[in-house]
């Protein structure tokens, strides 16, 4: 990265003796790492540091309301990777976590753990003792939910979310997260309520805050407004109703319907303006049946021909499409579903006829369903029902988090301008998208597609009682009627507050609902309203304005796909609204984890896995390294096989590292004087590993962690099947006496002793226990603050090697192993005579490296190297001695 000033890495000499234990084992390593890192504030983030030395992450505050899965895991591991070697490339790097415990999920969780629900209406009550707490496991039904005041129920809220935030965080230590965890915060806490009424407060100020009595989407269950970014459609069973409604002349105009219930709420007829079909209704009327209601036939781009009979009803509201035509068109307003998703009671005004209005006598008050059965009986007996309903299975809304279809009612909520009605907004937002960097790339056009395709303002309210207040009281005129156009508004300097206790200012308590006094507003804002705005709580935007200097835009937003058209794109809204610039500028998107099936993993379906059993069985290392062979932005399979890769990864680590540190006496430091590398062979590995290591910085640079580790893995386990088991005998001074050490040992000891310090710190993003506990083997201080490796110092050893002599004399010691091999004999057997064959390619690193070849094949006797036409070495006309007792 161009904004990166890395450490310089000048190798240093290792601890004065090396303590290697006698049996190594991954087992264990988490608890006393962990529990070591903590006590060294190893991972504290250092506020002192100059901007460009700082690299702050915006890290995704998990919701406690449930449990962490396998999926969270694999997302905050690349997050992790990332900060690791950030740090280790010399940044000092901001990695707060938060708690997203607010919002809907946290009531009902609270609401079946403690077996109460909230009665706004209800006194508070000191020292309250819940019914139930949860220790069963089973919930408590609706029915049997003791009711609370909200004060109560909130206490019970923050009570729950404290408990499981504990269990979050030891999770996230024993997965290794290198999280600063002096800088935690809640969503809900007192810090978030108040940058969270600031920033909303500010926008009122500017005009991008607003209250309007509008359409909107409504779920009849949590009986609360919804916003356009927690829709999800799904299939419905439903069934087409052909229905006739009639012209003057005593012509039939037949639409077709899945809805017939809103019949009463029917506003126009409506096609698309270049259909044939219906040119000569355009401009006339029709009376709908049944309610003998006048209504207007008329053309809109929006209408779909082929769909249906290719006109349709417009109800106010039926779905998104009447909101459309009934705002583009200014039609009329006859809604007839309530909140509580009822047909209303009173008989509308517009409903004249006697038949009409004992017809909605007869529905006021029944569900959408019972009222759908009326309708169609009445439309049966009138002969206005064209043959019998078709079933279907139509696309309704439903909100993220209900089980029943969305209804569209009327009511006042408060909005956020975000470029949905605002051409101009819409423009600067997508140019802010373009301005951040997307990892991978083309998830940028998942922010592109939502931001083009908005069709509404960012609605902030909600109808719950857990959450962030709406910080407005509105004064009540002499009837005692809220005057909304004049909201009364705290100071910033009292933020946070909470309109249903605390007071504004001017008035006293016993005003409170009192004509000539006010209210407050019993709202509460989105979730994603306080969410969106997590650079500037972790930043110090309310009260620290170093710090904010210090890190604010932040470097990098990790999250998942899924929530780019919320909590992505919503945070860019609140920065440019505020700051004129994005929140960071960098955005890391993870892919889904699937099960075997192939299916996203989801809390919904049934069908996570739970990590802790998983860290406890395998380790943390191997879970990190499954986690971390997926690319950014890439869907990847749940594999527990993988994760045994990673587990035999880490294990190797410990054991070549132990085999590496066993050359020389343990009192005396491992050279890493790169002067001392003078063999070929050591050279070349090292020339190599020079290579991986440009390789993997350019990678880990480009958010390619996956690219970084396979670099890394594949030169390692060349390192170790062929470097090693060619230069152990050299780098245990075979034939010389104690006291000698000749050129050609020291030059294998102080390559091994580079290759390690590099291989260590390559490996410890991915792997940070493995990687520290042999870093403490031999070396001061943690791996994990130790400056990232640069090729410098390997080039300079390695001179003009060809890395390929590795490879080459690899091949020869594998040809010698495989004739033992195949005569069921020891690896100690010597070999008394052999030939090799050896294509052009290898040859060089066969006649460079053959002493090494000769010690590591036991080729006791003559050894001849001839032309070889294949792609690697064949050993033949070997002749085998007797292999050596132990």
């Amino acid at each position: 990265m161009s904004d990166q000033t890395p450490r310089t890495d000048t190798p240093t000499s290792a601890t004065a003796a090396r303590q290697v234990p006698d049996k190594v084992t991954v087992d264990g390593l988490e608890d006393r790492w962990s529990r070591t890192w903590a006590e060294q504030d190893t991972y504290t983030f250092d506020r002192t540091a100059e901007r460009e030395q700082v690299y702050s992450i915006d890290t995704p505050p998990p919701t406690v309301s449930g449990s962490l899965h396998v999926g969270h895991v694999f997302s905050y591991t690349h997050t992790d990777v990332v900060a690791r070697f950030q740090r280790m490339r010399g940044r000092e790097v901001m990695y707060p976590m938060g708690w997203d415990d607010n919002g809907l999920p946290t009531e009902r969780r609270v609401q079946n753990y403690y077996g109460v629900r909230c009665d706004p209406s209800l006194p508070y009550v000191e020292g309250f003792v819940p019914p139930h707490n949860g220790t069963d496991g089973k919930a408590v039904k609706p029915g049997d939910q003791v009711p609370v005041s909200r004060r109560n129920f909130i206490e019970l809220c923050e009570r729950l979310s404290a408990e499981d935030e504990l269990q979050f965080e030891a999770l996230w230590r024993r997965l290794g997260l290198s999280v600063d965890w002096s800088m935690t915060y809640q969503t809900i806490g007192a810090k978030a309520r108040a940058v969270s009424q600031r920033a909303f407060l500010r926008n009122l100020g500017r005009g991008e805050a607003y209250q309007a009595e509008a359409p909107g989407l409504w779920d009849v269950t949590f009986q609360t407004a919804v916003a356009q970014a927690e829709l999800e459609a799904r299939d419905y069973p439903g069934a087409f109703h052909k229905v006739a409604f009639h012209r003057p002349d005593g012509e039939q105009v037949v639409i077709e319907t899945t809805r017939p219930e809103l019949l009463p709420a029917c506003v126009a007829l409506i096609a698309h303006p270049d259909d044939e079909r219906y040119q000569h209704l355009f401009g006339t009327t029709v009376t709908s049946p049944l309610f003998g209601v006048e209504l207007p036939v008329l053309a809109h781009p929006a209408a779909e021909p082929d769909k249906g009979a290719g006109i349709a009803m417009c109800c106010t509201f039926g779905d998104l499409t009447d909101v459309q035509w009934w705002r583009e068109l200014r039609l009329p307003t006859r809604s007839v579903v309530g909140r509580d998703g009822r047909i209303l009671r009173d008989t509308p005004e517009w409903l004249t006829s006697e038949q009409g209005q004992a017809l909605y006598g007869e529905l006021a008050g029944k569900t959408t369903f019972s009222a759908r059965e009326a309708v169609v009986a009445g439309l049966r007996e009138s002969g206005d029902l064209l043959g019998e309903p078709v079933p279907t299975q139509r696309k309704a809304n439903f909100y993220e988090k209900g089980d029943k279809p969305l209804e569209i009612v009327t009511s006042r909520q408060w909005y956020i301008r975000n470029g949905g009605r605002d051409e101009g907004l819409r423009d600067e937002l997508l140019a802010r998208g373009q301005e951040l960097a997307f990892h991978p790339d083309f998830m940028r056009v998942r922010y592109d597609n939502w931001v083009g395709g908005l069709n509404g303002d960012w609605l902030v309210s909600r109808q719950r009682f857990f959450g962030v207040p709406i910080p407005v009281w509105y004064p009540l005129d002499e009837q005692g009627e809220p005057r909304y156009d004049s909201p009364l508004v705290p100071d910033e300097a009292a933020l946070p507050v909470d309109p249903s206790s605390d007071v504004p200012a001017g008035y006293t308590a016993d005003q409170r609902g009192v004509p000539g006094g006010f209210v407050g507003d019993p709202d509460i804002m989105d979730t994603w309203a306080t969410s969106s705005l997590t650079p500037q709580i972790v930043c110090g935007w309310l009260d620290d304005p170093d710090l904010f200097a210090r890190t604010f835009p932040m470097d990098l937003r990790p999250q998942g796909q899924d929530i780019i058209r919320t909590w992505l794109f919503s945070s860019v809204v609140r920065a440019h609204l505020e700051s004129g610039s994005l929140p960071w500028k960098h955005a890391a998107i993870s892919g889904w984890i699937l099960d075997p099936d192939r299916k996203k993993m989801s809390k919904s379906k049934g069908n996570v896995v739970t990590p802790m059993g998983l860290l406890e069985e395998h380790g943390s290392d191997a879970v990190r390294y499954w986690a971390a062979s997926a690319r950014l932005g890439t869907d990847a399979a749940f594999e527990v096989g993988q994760m045994k890769i990673g587990r035999r990864l880490a294990i190797k680590v410990l054991n070549a590292s132990k085999f590496v540190l066993s050359f020389g006496p343990a009192d005396e430091p491992v050279s890493l004087d790169a002067t001392l590398v003078t063999e070929p062979l050591d050279r070349a590995m090292l020339a190599g590993l020079a290579s991986v290591v440009d390789q993997a910085t350019a990678a880990l640079e480009g958010y390619d962690h996956t690219r970084a580790l396979e670099l890394t893995e594949t030169f390692f386990w060349t390192f170790c099947d062929d470097y090693l088991e060619l230069v152990k005998d050299r780098a245990y001074g075979a034939g010389a006496s104690d006291a000698e050490v000749t050129p050609a040992t020291a030059s294998a000891r102080a390559a091994l002793g580079l290759a390690l310090d590099t291989l260590l710190r390559l490996f410890a993003p991915v792997l940070p226990y493995a990687t520290e506990e042999v870093w403490s083997w031999w070396r001061e201080g943690t791996v994990h603050r130790a400056p990232w490796p640069t090729s410098d110092a390997l080039r300079a050893a390695a001179g003009d090697a060809d890395p390929g002599l590795v490879g080459g004399a690899g091949a020869a010691l594998a040809a010698l192993r495989k004739v033992k091999s195949e005569a069921k004999v020891s690896m100690r057997t010597p070999v008394e005579h052999a030939v090799l064959e050896v294509p052009d390619a290898l040859r060089a690193g066969v006649e460079a490296a053959l002493d090494d070849i000769r010690n590591a094949g036991r080729a006791t006797g003559t050894l001849e190297i001839a032309a070889g036409t294949g792609e690697t070495v064949v050993a033949r006309d070997a002749r085998l001695g007797e292999a050596v007792a132990r």
